[in-house]
């Protein structure tokens, strides 16, 4: 029982950072290795700054260098970020929304000019 107890209090645990991880832009994962880059302070500091772990920063780091190594190469395509995802997405629906409301004011004018008829 006492192992069964202390298994779900770790989930619990592990559950609850799951849903208070804090997420990053991609622009503040940039702004923050660029910071590192400058050397005014330690990684160890700008994680502890950030509360992020080493690991982490050094991912982001790494995946910084290698996007770096791309353009520098001529790699010119790019992934949109989750930020443009989301802003297109909001474009989209609101173009769908603006032709739903033209077909039905087209079929609205319509139908009258036929009962003009």
């Amino acid at each position: 029982m006492e192992t069964n107890h202390k298994q779900s209090t770790e989930n619990f645990v592990k559950e609850v950072r799951r849903r208070t991880r804090r997420l990053f832009t991609s622009e503040q994962k940039i702004l923050i290795v660029m910071e590192a880059m400058r050397g005014e302070l330690s990684t160890s500091a700008i994680c502890r700054k950030y509360g992020i772990t080493n690991a982490l920063f050094y991912k982001w780091n790494k995946e910084f260098m290698e996007a770096g190594k791309k353009r520098l190469a001529g790699d010119t395509t790019r992934e949109a970020t989750s930020d443009e995802v989301a802003e297109l997405r909001k474009e989209n629906q609101r173009l769908k929304e603006t032709l739903a409301d033209l077909v039905l004011r087209y079929d609205i004018v319509k139908k009258s000019l036929n009962m003009l008829e």
